[in-house]
């Protein structure tokens, strides 16, 4: 059986071969790039300090992301600028965003939290359905209803004319 816990060396090789993609998902829920990157040093502070807590039911990337998303949205709930979604915005390579990116940027905005997870997780971590399911704590097959449902949902919001 093996040992519970996670090692410092299994959290650091994770922590470095995942380290933009923690950062892309965690700017995507608080809303910034630096609180994001905040969020991901508090996420992983935390899983240092609580590694003895790791059961290895599951893989210590799926541990780790739910620690670092809710650290996202501990980060989120603390931030007292939470950015307006239909404000302009500065894009990750520092330029103005388009009028798309900011009519996508408004259609995830208005899609139920757990969408949203599901979509960032899914298309900015890469991350397959079973590591989602066991980050989110949910079934395999919720994962592709979500995904589904949060697709068309914003192929509906990003059809509709603008005003």
């Amino acid at each position: 059986m093996p040992p519970k816990g996670a090692s410092l060396d299994e959290i650091e090789l994770v922590y470095r071969q995942r380290l933009p993609a923690f950062r892309r998902v965690a700017a995507a829920i608080v809303g910034s790039r630096e609180a994001g990157r905040d969020a991901v040093q508090d996420g992983f502070a935390l899983a240092v300090r609580k590694r003895a807590t790791f059961r290895r039911e599951g893989p210590l990337e799926a541990w780790l992301w739910r620690v670092v998303v809710n650290a996202a949205h501990e980060q989120r709930r603390r931030r007292a600028d939470v950015p307006n979604p239909e404000a302009s915005a500065v894009s990750g390579n520092g330029t103005v965003e388009s009028e798309n990116e900011a009519r996508v940027r408004v259609a995830l905005s208005m899609l139920p939290e757990r969408q949203r997870l599901v979509l960032f997780l899914r298309y900015y971590a890469d991350l397959d359905y079973r590591t989602i399911a066991e980050t989110l704590d949910i079934a395999p097959g919720t994962v592709g209803v979500t995904l589904s449902t949060a697709h068309a949902r914003l192929q509906q919001l990003l059809e509709e004319p603008t005003q």
